[in-house]
């Protein structure tokens, strides 16, 4: 007999909740969107709005035109900041060279680069967790032309030189493994005890919620499907929580990267998505397993979010467009 022939096929799918977008990619979205129906194409993106490739080539297929140099921008463009916030460096020359500039950056980093800007003033330094090279860490880097050290880990701490440790303050990227952030900030504190703490997580409530869902739903499953791109900090941070938790866990971009050999005598599978991953994705990531025999879905109870952000001025919607009941965002 074919062993294939006697493979116990997943049974269950156990869905996350909250999953997909946040508060900060829907408004980004929508602003690119927004500013394609007013303006009209080509409307230019610094950098991936979010990082996910459906959103990304969807955008594109509307007429955004993603770039990651300025100089590739033509004359009076209408130009937009992607999620991820950028640096003042970008934002100085973007104003230099005359763009009409929309800022996409989540409200949430933004209170980041808000807080460091004030501080600066203050006389403090900062160490900021986060990943090397992720544009997230670049801007929020970016906001000061000195005086900010990046630890990416527990030993990075103790290689920080600040010039000084009397006014030493501590931020995050906002896409961390909340778990991985809090031991590093725990080391900085060991060293630096005087070191100032966020007055808030700066991990936003989005990625702590995805993972608190990941920590709940992980114990119940065989097997834990991300849905994400594999530039998504917050999407990687699901994968690799699962797995510490014993969970076998795989990310995939779209449902054609799903392998059989993945539920092979797996009864319940889990699903969530990254914080930049759409619904759409998950609905097809669902009729793949349940093509490879999972016969019913079940919600898991969760937090349901609610937070809404408000849209730059200069997108606001005419009313006649809106439509009646509508309300504006601004």
């Amino acid at each position: 007999m074919n062993a294939t022939s006697v493979t116990t096929p997943p049974q269950e799918i156990l869905l996350a909740e909250p999953r997909g977008f946040c508060a900060g990619v829907d408004r980004a979205i929508e602003i690119v969107e927004r500013a394609l129906e007013k303006f009209g194409a080509p409307i230019y993106v610094r950098h991936e709005i979010v990082h996910n490739t459906y959103v990304v080539n969807d955008l594109k297929a509307k007429g955004a035109i993603f770039i990651e140099e300025l100089s590739d921008v033509p004359p009076d463009a209408t130009l937009i900041f992607s999620a991820h916030g950028v640096s003042r460096a970008v934002q100085d020359e973007a104003i230099a060279r005359g763009f009409q500039i929309f800022d996409a950056t989540c409200p949430l980093v933004t209170k980041v680069h808000v807080e460091v800007a004030k501080l600066h003033k203050e006389g403090y330094e900062f160490i900021m967790i986060g990943h090397k090279g992720h544009p997230e860490v670049e801007g929020t880097m970016g906001q000061l032309d000195s005086g900010i050290h990046l630890v990416e880990d527990v030993a990075d701490v103790a290689k920080v030189q600040p010039l000084q440790t009397e006014r030493l303050a501590v931020v995050t990227q906002t896409t961390l493994s909340v778990d991985d952030a809090a031991e590093i900030a725990a080391a900085i504190k060991l060293r630096f005890p005087n070191a100032r703490q966020p007055k808030q997580q700066d991990i936003c409530y989005a990625t702590q919620n995805r993972q608190d869902a990941v920590k709940v739903m992980s114990p119940q499953v065989d097997v834990l499907i991300v849905v994400g791109s594999p530039t998504s900090s917050n999407s990687n941070r699901l994968a690799e929580l699962a797995r510490k938790l014993g969970t076998e866990s795989y990310m995939v971009d779209h449902a054609d990267e799903l392998q059989p050999v993945w539920f092979e005598g797996r009864q319940r599978v889990g699903l969530t998505a990254g914080a930049s991953a759409p619904e759409i994705l998950v609905r097809q990531v669902i009729d793949r397993i349940k093509a490879l025999g999972a016969v019913s879905v079940r919600k898991m109870s969760g937090i349901e979010e609610t937070i809404k952000f408000p849209l730059p001025k200069g997108l606001k919607l005419d009313a006649s467009v809106a439509g009646p009941g509508s309300s504006s965002t601004e």
